[in-house]
């Protein structure tokens, strides 16, 4: 399958073989760790990577679970069976007795005055089998590997193990720099399927930009036929991803499981989270607050505070942090056995029946993270936060807040609204609202700016500061 896609992602790996090749020294080696979400794409990225990058290569990927001297035995093979490894043949036959002896037969099949690369795969999986591992990384790589001219990429899709190896006080701290590998954005999705920007937008929330959900999405098709075939088909990858990402790090039984299920289900409460997640009986904050925690840690939840000139801490909204799990969520897990009795259009109906409110708060993000890149080459460049605001009783609730800080805003440089419905543009009545919420936000007053996205327009008459549509939330990502 052709690769597309990536371009920054592959410029940025690039530039760190460029530093390779053209160092000097006894450093000469560069270290890079690559997280990002399961199922993002980082192992095809890294291959292609590699196959475009012309200098010899081996790819090691860990098995969760497995026992140490096997991995050990298939990590030294894969340096022997390397094709491209110039001293392969130095390690064929050897046994590792433990971490440190497999990552010197690495620092011997890479050649001493060439550039090469080695990836290793699933990093958090060989942490987890084996606690020497961390250590012998470091002891292999300050001795042996930083002096040779090669390009070190540790993958992991468990981003809070990946982000400890490089804490302060664990021994690889500050020997390699951070790659967060995100899903595809606006642009490269709207690339990929050939639809126009209004249409992208909704792919984007369909498939969260995970590569492989876009790429089953055929050039041109509409979202309903997208998910008619979804729909008919119980091995689509639209289906079957959302499972097996979460069965990768939460059993389905676990109390994790449930408090994903109940923020993607439309809780975004601590109190309403409880209760769902709790089953018979709310869970207890000791219990609800460390699996909220951990599963931001994980960038599997997002938590979002009312954006003003006024501390709001109490205040906290709960999201799923990729738009293709809240969808999964939301209307695909209890899809999955109606489609495999072959009822996917009862599944369908129901997608649709809730389809326009739940997509009207689900590109919330999307617009914030768009219009931050936008702001700067246009009205306002001190912005550098854009949130949303609301009070307890979220009455109002104010889709946009753009300010030059958060949580805490030293001053309010607009308000705004979304209103994202077919044929429906922004009209006098949202406006009208929007001037009366206007004065419910703390540090915003009646002088502040107002502006509006809308998927179908705005009408030539309101007075606002900027508007903005699809196109130009996809132009954010060109």
């Amino acid at each position: 399958m052709d690769f597309k896609g990536r371009a920054a992602d592959l410029d940025l790996l690039g530039r760190q073989l460029r530093s390779v090749i053209e160092g000097a020294g006894a450093t000469r080696g560069k270290a890079v760790i690559m997280t990002g979400r399961r199922r993002v794409g980082k192992s095809r990225l890294v291959q292609e990577f590699c196959d475009r990058s012309g200098v010899p290569y081996v790819v090691f990927q860990a098995t969760r679970g497995r026992n140490p001297v096997a991995e050990r035995a298939d990590f030294t093979a894969a340096l022997a069976q390397s094709a491209t490894m110039p001293g392969a043949e130095l390690v064929a036959g050897l046994r590792a007795a433990d971490w440190n002896q497999a990552l010197r037969s690495l620092a011997i099949a890479l050649p001493d005055d060439a550039p090469s690369i080695a990836v290793i795969d699933e990093v958090p999986w060989l942490v987890e089998g084996d606690a020497e591992f961390e250590g012998a990384l470091q002891t292999v790589w300050d001795r042996h590997l930083s002096a040779k001219p090669v390009l070190l990429v540790l993958v992991g899709s468990d981003m809070s193990v990946m982000e400890a190896l490089q804490s302060y006080g664990r021994p690889f701290f500050g020997r390699a720099t951070k790659m967060t590998v995100q899903p595809l954005h606006l642009a490269d999705v709207q690339a990929m399927t050939e639809l126009d920007a209004a249409d992208a937008v909704d792919a984007l929330l369909i498939t969260g930009g995970f590569p492989e959900i876009v790429q089953s999405w055929r050039p041109g098709l509409s979202r309903v036929d997208f998910l008619r075939a979804a729909a008919t088909n119980p091995l689509s990858p639209l289906l079957v991803a959302g499972e097996l990402s979460l069965l990768g790090e939460f059993p389905e039984a676990s109390q994790s499981r449930a408090v994903l299920e109940a923020v993607g289900s439309g809780e975004r409460t601590f109190s309403a989270i409880a209760a769902q997640a709790g089953g018979t009986g709310a869970l207890p904050s000791g219990t609800l607050s460390p699996l909220l925690n951990t599963l931001q840690a994980k960038r599997v939840l997002a938590a979002d505070l009312p954006l003003s000139g006024k501390a709001d801490t109490k205040n906290k909204r709960y999201r799923i942090a990729d738009p293709y799990l809240r969808f999964w969520l939301a209307f695909l897990q209890r899809g999955i056995p109606l489609i495999e009795r072959g009822r996917g259009d009862l599944a369908l109906e129901r997608i649709e029946r809730s389809w326009a409110t739940w997509r009207g708060r689900a590109v919330e993000p999307v617009v914030r993270e768009s219009l931050l890149r936008l702001l700067p080459d246009e009205h306002w460049p001190e912005t550098e936060a854009v949130g949303g605001w609301w009070n307890r009783q979220n009455n109002p609730e104010v889709d946009l807040i753009g300010a030059d800080r958060e949580p805490v805003a030293g001053a309010v440089h607009f308000v705004g609204s979304i209103k994202w419905l077919e044929s429906q543009p922004f009209g006098r009545r949202e406006y009208d609202t929007l001037v009366r919420n206007v004065l419910a936000v703390p540090g915003a007053g009646p002088d502040t700016p107002l502006v509006a996205v809308s998927r179908s327009g705005v009408t030539d008459d309101l007075p606002l500061a900027a508007h903005w549509g699809p196109e130009d939330l996809v132009r954010a990502w060109q």
